[in-house]
Order: structure tokens, then C-alpha cells, then sequence
């Protein structure tokens, strides 16, 4: 083979693979980022009165508030811990008090009437502020929005010595810590 026929073939390849090159990969076309929205004006320092609009609101009504008061105590039958319906009726409309208003926290305390040790009592309470706490959350509340306590009949909410007044202290109390109110 000759010089030159030597220096053509190196040419050719030498242009072969510029064309595979330049054909081969394709650039990458260049995508601009995102842009990012400007946050909206402030608004001016005094705001025209609304007029009024003969189309309905549709903007989700909010939660109506609530106190401490709206929660309702739940009640138990003597040494017992167990759930009955009236307490079951209770603890339904204290967890929908819960789940409309997330930011609530609330605790159960546990209590017993003045009968038995203190021992059995501070058991029961804690009994009796858990079970009541594990119906909520069954219920859809955040366990984060319940703490429970047992004061068992070291604090009673009533103090006279009779039937009524040692079933109002077998319960389960609901003190509201935080929220709306």
C-alpha cells in the first residue's frame, strides 16, 4: 500500500468518526429551573369594606370553639374500669371535640371513691384514665392530645360520705390543658 493510499484511509477514518461524533450524541437541550412565584403583595394598611356577594361562601367553615366545660367526664360502676355506654356516649362527643381541634390537649384523670387501699385506688385510676384514653384514639384523636393520670381517692371530686357522692368520684375526669378556649 502506498503513502498515500495509507494517508486517505487515515482521512477517511479520521472523518468517519467525527461524524459518528458529532451525530452520535446528541447535546442535551438545556431546561430552564423552575421559576419560583414571588410571594404576593403585602396587603395595604387599610382595606376597603367587602361588598356584599349574592354567591355562597364555599371556603370550609371553621370549628366552633369550645371550653373546658364541653368535655364530658366519664363514669364507672364500683370497682370497675370497663366502658358502659353512657361512657362510651361521652368519650364519642369528647373525641369529635378532639379531632375538629387538633391543637387541644387534654388530660384523664383517674379517680376512685374513698373505699378501698390506696394501692388498689391509684390502680384502678390508671385503669379506668387508660381505658378511657384508648376509646379516643380508637376513635380517630392523636394520642399526642391525651395523657392520662390517677389521683385514685387521693383527690376526690366530691367529699361527702354517701352513695351519690362516691359514684360522682368513680370516673374519669377531663381537664382541658391547651387549645382554643
Amino acid at each position: 500500500m502506498t503513502a498515500v493510499a495509507r494517508g486517505s484511509i487515515a482521512a477517511s477514518f479520521a472523518l468517519v468518526c467525527c461524524a459518528l461524533a458529532l451525530t452520535g450524541c446528541a447535546k442535551k437541550s438545556m431546561v430552564a429551573p423552575p421559576q419560583v412565584a414571588s410571594p404576593p403583595p403585602a396587603p395595604a394598611a387599610t382595606k376597603p369594606a367587602p361588598t356584599p356577594s349574592s354567591e355562597p361562601s364555599h371556603a370550609p367553615a371553621a370549628a366552633p370553639a369550645f371550653q373546658a366545660g364541653d368535655f364530658r367526664d366519664v363514669f364507672f360502676d364500683l370497682d370497675q374500669y370497663a366502658l358502659t355506654a353512657d361512657a362510651r356516649t361521652a368519650l364519642d362527643a369528647d373525641a369529635k371535640l378532639l379531632r375538629d381541634h387538633p391543637e387541644a390537649r387534654i388530660t384523664i384523670e383517674g379517680h376512685c371513691d374513698e373505699r378501698g387501699t390506696v394501692e388498689y385506688n391509684m390502680s384502678l385510676g390508671e385503669s379506668r384514665a387508660s381505658a378511657a384514653r384508648d376509646y379516643l384514639v380508637a376513635a380517630g384523636v392523636n394520642a399526642s392530645q391525651v395523657q392520662t393520670i390517677s389521683y385514685g381517692k387521693e383527690r376526690p371530686l366530691c367529699t361527702e360520705p354517701n352513695e351519690a357522692c362516691w359514684a360522682k368520684n368513680r370516673c374519669g375526669h377531663v381537664v382541658l390543658l391547651s387549645g382554643p378556649a
